[in-house]
This record gives C-alpha cells, sequence and structure tokens, in this order.
C-alpha cells in the first residue's frame, strides 16, 4: 500500500493508474478508521480497481468550540486496517499541504446558497458543511475519482455532497453505503471513543430508537410529527441523553416533511458527555 503525503504524490500515481484504463474509487475519512470504514473501503474494492484513502482531519468542518484538537488519531493503526482491507494508496496529508496559506483556513470556500446545510446539523454546527464540501471539493480534484464511498450515517451529509457534485458537475458517482453498527446496535463512529462506561450504556438508547421508529412506520404510522414526538420521548427516558435534534425531512432537500412517505429521513443528533452522536433510517415504503 502506497502512503502519500502530498497531493503531487496523488496525483501522478492516479494519472498512471488511468493511464492503465483502471478505474480509482475514493473514501474521505478523518481517520481512527473502525469497522463501519473499513466497510467503505471493502465497497470501494468491489467497485473500483483502485482504491485511494484519505486521512485527514479538516479543520474547516470545525467551530470554535468542537473537538479539533481532541479528535482522535492513529494512523499506524489506520494504515493496518487500510492494507488488509485492500487500499492501493492512503493519502495523509499536513493542515499546510491542504491549506497553503496556513492555520487551517482558505480564501475560497465551498458554499451552498439554499437550506440544506442549515437544516438538522447545520442548525448548531454553522460552518461545518461549508468545510465539509471544500475539502470534498478538493480530494476530488486532487484525486479525480471515478466513483467516492460515504457512510449513510451521516445522511445530511451525504445529501450535500450529492447535491455538490450534481451542480459542479463533478464527473464522480457517489456511493453510499449502509450504517455499520456494534453487536449491541451502536452505529460505529470514531467519537464513540469519548463515551465513559456510563455513557456508552446510555446511548444504547440511539439505535433503540430507531429500532422503535422502524416499528411505528411498520404499523403504519404515517404523521411525521407524532412520530418525532414519539422518538423524542423515549430519548428523554435516558437521563444522559441530551438531544440536538430528532427530525422527519425530505431524504434529497432536507427539508421538514410532516407526512411519512418512501424516502423520508428520519434523523436524531444526541448528546452524551462530550460525544454527540447521530443515528437515522430512512422510511422505505
Amino acid at each position: 500500500m502506497i502512503i502519500a503525503t502530498t497531493i503531487a504524490e496523488v496525483r501522478q500515481q492516479v494519472q498512471q493508474w488511468k493511464q492503465a484504463g483502471l478505474s480509482v474509487g475514493l473514501v474521505p475519512t478523518m481517520g481512527y478508521l473502525h469497522a463501519g470504514h473499513a466497510s467503505l473501503v471493502d465497497r470501494a474494492v468491489t467497485l473500483c480497481d483502485r482504491v485511494v484513502v484519505s486521512d485527514f482531519v479538516n479543520p474547516t468542518q470545525f467551530g470554535p468550540n468542537e473537538d479539533l484538537a481532541a479528535y482522535p488519531c492513529d494512523f499506524e493503526g489506520d494504515c493496518a486496517l487500510l492494507d488488509a482491507h485492500g487500499c492501493d494508496m492512503v493519502f495523509h496529508p499536513s493542515v499546510s499541504e491542504m491549506y497553503p496559506d496556513g492555520n487551517g483556513k482558505t480564501d475560497t470556500y465551498v458554499t451552498m446558497v439554499d437550506d440544506m446545510p442549515r437544516q438538522l446539523c447545520g442548525k448548531t454546527r454553522p460552518i461545518h458543511f461549508r468545510g465539509v464540501c471544500t475539502v470534498v471539493a478538493k480530494l476530488f480534484n486532487i484525486v479525480t475519482p471515478d466513483k467516492a464511498f460515504f457512510g449513510e450515517k451521516d445522511a445530511q451529509q451525504l445529501a450535500i455532497i450529492r447535491r455538490m457534485v450534481r451542480d459542479l458537475s463533478y464527473g464522480v458517482e457517489i456511493v453510499g453505503c449502509p450504517i455499520v453498527r456494534e453487536a449491541d446496535g451502536l452505529a460505529m463512529s470514531s467519537r464513540n471513543t469519548y463515551l465513559t462506561a456510563p455513557e456508552r450504556q446510555a446511548a444504547l438508547i440511539l439505535s433503540q430508537t430507531v429500532v422503535l421508529g422502524k416499528e411505528r412506520v411498520a404499523a403504519g404510522e404515517k404523521d411525521a410529527d407524532r412520530l418525532v414526538a414519539q422518538m423524542k420521548a423515549n430519548i428523554a427516558s435516558e437521563p444522559l441523553a441530551e438531544i440536538d435534534y430528532v427530525a422527519a425531512v425530505d431524504g434529497v432537500t432536507m427539508q421538514s416533511v410532516h407526512t411519512l412517505t418512501k424516502g423520508t429521513l428520519v434523523a436524531m443528533a444526541v448528546r452524551f458527555g462530550k460525544a454527540r452522536l447521530l443515528d437515522n433510517f430512512t422510511v422505505e415504503e
């Protein structure tokens, strides 16, 4: 497996692959990889001839009071996992390589003018998706992948990246991959490492609430407001849970809906101590 730290290295290698007629997949990550990330790599390996994984904690998507300085990292462990799952190249740049003006800032950002980035996570993280779109756009320009792979746990991010690719005419196919869960149901996240033992147990209320929501929908519930209220009440029954949001939105536009239909995204963000965790499900019928 190639370990590249510069943009020039990545471009040179990808050019060689493409000249040989090989397809290239990209899995963007912020490192501290787990089985959820591995599932993205596995999917990329099945669909592409060569796979590049970016391992970069992107400063532009963190607000001033967020966990940038404390974000977990284990690059050696990341490389071991990636090598075992068939990754061909890991791109591990410095902040100055990605943002040469210094201090992890840039004068040019990719932003959306509609409401998509201001819904759900964007209500409490106002600059987050500007940073996400900017770094993903840079990665697309550097790697020029044929396909890019994102997890469905970050459903709003996935929808925004799809819109960015459409609006800016990137020739990249965006592949969404299912949520991967621990044996007890908790959605895998690098931020799970922040949880204390009591918080880890309390966080199971998220997957339990997803199950509740799916059961209510399967039983015929069509009223989105009533479903959201029931799910909020279930989460609130856990004393260590602090709700950021529970919402039912259109899965493409992220706009609130009042009636549950096929494609409705039911999403939540909940804090347990220092950890802000996400979970969701999509109405299938």
